[in-house]
Parts: structure tokens; C-alpha cells; sequence
């Protein structure tokens, strides 16, 4: 007998869900601290009274120069606390190979292929763009990305009721999307390297995986270890945000005898606020400082180069994702869930455009050098952002009743048990529980019955009783 085809996006189990909701809930906050960060530094960077400033701390140095870390704030900002956010992909990452949706290699398809095809083809929008028009072609990386935080920021500024699945579906694929933008900034943005300086990282690494393996624990060991890691990675050439993830990758995500946590999950969560709440939103606000003039507004869909990143992010990303998707579904067993339809799917990949902070960070490695081409591929990346945040609004607000339904229902507790009813139908103890708040209820509804008949009865006697005494 073969097996029942598997459905796409279906029902998440109480356990992911659980884990999902508690990631999401920290991303959203964090991604509405990205929102106003990014808005304080467009005010900051645009105020004419404010610019100079602005200029003032972005570029100004500190650290030690004699280890070859004497950095501005922003260099800081971008290759110190982003290894921080790199650091948490990695354990999400992890996580996921060992306990989550990539585990399952059948369920590990849809999210890996969507991801992939969501940044191969923005790439190739891009390049496609700038050979017609004649523009560089270095940037083909910068639409690949997909900010996880920005996008859930959005969903919670519109508030939208959005299945568990569909954004678990949005983490997973950025999970994924965040390896590959890890690959390509060490394979692609890396120029001399410091062998030497490499080989004390990698060294740094091993015991840093010793100690791990050893069952070594106080955050007083690791911290210092991985900084020393963190500072030989960024002296070798190799960008830093690469240790980050290999500290990540490193951590055990799976739980022992005993253990209701893995040591990963418990780092992950304290680590998580850090890098959301602290690390990302002051990237942005060293990063996302650029001159937002009509004319420079204007010149993004002039410019080969910067209309390459807005068509990647806006139509790239979504025909990527909803095509990655779609073709999983065409060409295996599986089928799209009953409660969920395309244009769902569809709104997700558009949401999917929004490529922040890693996008970002990409136009700085892309174009290094030219400060002015920098800013304005910058400045392609919020509008890009913003035009494909609009546009999955107007799309998810279309469905947003339906949403709500969904969301009702994968919520709804009416034996108080604390679970969803939806993951307690198998149980009979469940049933016996409905069962008898439905017989209380109808005990309730029994004497209720009973008195209202009988004040009913007492008003009839009543009345006949003041009928006979007007005849007398």
C-alpha cells in the first residue's frame, strides 16, 4: 500500500509549533526595533543639521590597532555584532538538520529548493539587468537575501493572522536562505587571506568543539575563546561573521536523557535578544543611513546597478519562492494543504523580498570602494524592501479574514488542557473531558429548563387567578 501524499505548508507538530512561536515572538520584536532603528538612521543621515554627526560616529575609529582591530563604529557594527546574528543562524540551523523541518528530508525539499530558487533567480534578474543596461556586475548577490525580523516586523505592524505553518515556512526558508548568503559571502567576498591568522581561527575552532564535546560549561571559558576566534577570523581575510555560524554549527541541538533543553536550544535562547534586539537594529543604524532625496529616489531606476537590486527583491524573490514551491508540489507526492492556496503561498514569497539586513551587508562587500555607488545600492535596498513589504500587505490583508479563521482554530482550547484541541482529536482522554464539560453544560441548560417552566407555570396561575377575581 503506498503512503498518502505528504501535504505542503500543512499542520506543524505541537512540538515545532511550541518551538516556532517562541523564535517568531522574539523576531517580531526585534524586527520592530529593526523598523525603528532604520527609520532613526534615515532622520539621523537626512536632517541637514544631523548629517555630519551622523558621519562624525559612523566613521570613527576605535579598538586595538596593534591586533589590527582598529575599526570605525560602523565596521564594528557590521563585522562584530552581525557574528553575533550569525551566531544564532548557526544554531537554527543546527537545529533544524537535527530536530526540525530539515531532519526529514522529504520535508527539508520544499524549504531547501524555495530557498534556493529564491535567490538564484533575483541573482539572475539582476544580471540580467545589468548586462542590457550595461552596469557592474558585482552586485548580483545583494537581492539574494531575505530578512527574517524585517519581514515579521511587517506582519506585525498589519497585523495579520498568518497560519503557524506559513510562518514557519518564512523562518525555515530563511534559515536556509542564511546558510547559502553565509556561502557566498566566504566563497565569493573573500580577497587576500592571512593564512596564518586562518590557521589560529580554525585552531581556536577545534577547541572550542573540544570543550563542547568535553562537556566544559561556563560562559567565562567560551566568551573569551570565541572573541579570540572572532579576531583571528576577521585578520585572515575571511569575513568574521563566518565564526559566528561555525560556533553555531558546533553546539548540540538534540536532547539527552534528563535534559528538557539541548545545550543549543538554551544558548539560542538567551543569545536570541541580543543578537535581535541589540546586535541587528544597531547594524541598521549604522548601515541604513543613506541620502533618501527625490533625486536619489529618482536615480535607482536609472542606474543598471541599483534596478537590478530593486527587480530582484520585488519580482525576483517572489516568482523564486512561489516557483520553487509550486514545482516541489507538481513533480512529487506532495500537495498543497486543504486550508491554505497559491495566492497564500504567493504573498509569502513577495513578503520574502524584504532583504535588509544581510542584503545590506552584501552592497558593502560588493561595492567596496565606491562609496557613492555603495550608498545608492543602499538605497535600492530599502526601496526595493519597502515596495515588496507594500505590496505583500495589500496581498496578505486580502485574506486576512480567512487567516483569522485558521488561526481561531489552531488556538482553540475548550478543554483547558493548555494543548490545542487540534493536536488532541487522537486522544481519548480528550473526548472524556469534552464529554463531561458538555454533560455539566447540559445539566446547567436541564435545571435552567426546569426553572424557567416553572416561573412560566406560576405566571399562568398567577394571571388566572386576578382574571377570576375582576369577574367577581
Amino acid at each position: 500500500m503506498s503512503a498518502p501524499p505528504r501535504k505542503v505548508l500543512g499542520r506543524l507538530s505541537l512540538p515545532e509549533r511550541t518551538f516556532v512561536a517562541d523564535a517568531l515572538r522574539t523576531e517580531t520584536v526585534g524586527g520592530v526595533l529593526l523598523l525603528i532603528a532604520a527609520v532613526a538612521a534615515l532622520i539621523w543621515a537626512n536632517v541637514p543639521a544631523l548629517h555630519s554627526s551622523y558621519e562624525s560616529v559612523s566613521h570613527y575609529h576605535l579598538g586595538p590597532a596593534a591586533l589590527g582591530l582598529d575599526l570605525s563604529v560602523e565596521h564594528w557594527a557590521a563585522d562584530g555584532l552581525l557574528a553575533i546574528f550569525f551566531f544564532v543562524a548557526g544554531i537554527e540551523l543546527k537545529r533544524e538538520l537535527v530536530a526540525g523541518d530539515l531532519k526529514d528530508p522529504k520535508a527539508a525539499a520544499l524549504p531547501v529548493v524555495a530557498a534556493l530558487c529564491g535567490m538564484a533567480v533575483p541573482a539572475l534578474v539582476y544580471t540580467l539587468t545589468n548586462l542590457t543596461g550595461g552596469g557592474s556586475l558585482a552586485g548580483w548577490a545583494v537581492p539574494t537575501a531575505t530578512d527574517i525580523a524585517f519581514a515579521l516586523a511587517v506582519l506585525a505592524v498589519i497585523g495579520t493572522w498568518l497560519p503557524s505553518a506559513l510562518r514557519a515556512f518564512l523562518l525555515t526558508l530563511a534559515v536556509v536562505d542564511d546558510l547559502f548568503a553565509i556561502l557566498i559571502i566566504a566563497v565569493f567576498f573573500t580577497a587576500d587571506i592571512d593564512f596564518a591568522a586562518l590557521g589560529g581561527a580554525a585552531a581556536g575552532l577545534a577547541v572550542f568543539w573540544f570543550l563542547l564535546r568535553k562537556g566544559v560549561r561556563g560562559w567565562y571559558i567560551y566568551v573569551p575563546l570565541a572573541l579570540v576566534i572572532w579576531a583571528l577570523m576577521y585578520n585572515s581575510g575571511v569575513h568574521a561573521t563566518i565564526a559566528g555560524v561555525a560556533m553555531g554549527l558546533m553546539l548540540r541541538c538534540s536532547t539527552r536523557e534528563g535534559e528538557q533543553h539541548s545545550p543549543g536550544e538554551h544558548i539560542e535562547h538567551v543569545v536570541r535578544p541580543l543578537s535581535a534586539g541589540l546586535a541587528v537594529p544597531l547594524f541598521a543604524l549604522f548601515s541604513a543611513g543613506v541620502s533618501v532625496s527625490g533625486g536619489a529616489l529618482g536615480d535607482v531606476f536609472r542606474q543598471p546597478e541599483t534596478l537590478g537590486v530593486v527587480l530582484g527583491l520585488v519580482v525576483g524573490k517572489a516568482l523564486g519562492i512561489f516557483g520553487g514551491t509550486w514545482l516541489t508540489a507538481r513533480f512529487t507526492r506532495a500537495s498543497l494543504s486543504d486550508d491554505l492556496a497559491w495566492a497564500d503561498v504567493f504573498a509569502v514569497a513577495t513578503l520574502a523580498g524584504i532583504g535588509f539586513t544581510v542584503s545590506l551587508l552584501i552592497g558593502e562587500l560588493a561595492f567596496d570602494g565606491d562609496a557613492t555607488l555603495t550608498d545608492e545600492v543602499k538605497a535600492a535596498v530599502l526601496l526595493g524592501s519597502l515596495i515588496a513589504a507594500t505590496l505583500a500587505t495589500v496581498l496578505l490583508k486580502l485574506r486576512n479574514a480567512e487567516y483569522r479563521r485558521l488561526y481561531e482554530a489552531e488556538e482553540r482550547d475548550e478543554d483547558h488542557s493548555g494543548i490545542p484541541d487540534v493536536y488532541e482529536e487522537d486522544d481519548p482522554a480528550y473526548h472524556l473531558r469534552m464529554a463531561a464539560i458538555h454533560e455539566r453544560k447540559a445539566a446547567e441548560h436541564r435545571r435552567l429548563a426546569e426553572l424557567k417552566t416553572a416561573e412560566r407555570l406560576a405566571e399562568v396561575a398567577g394571571g388566572a387567578g386576578e382574571e377570576d377575581d375582576r369577574r367577581a
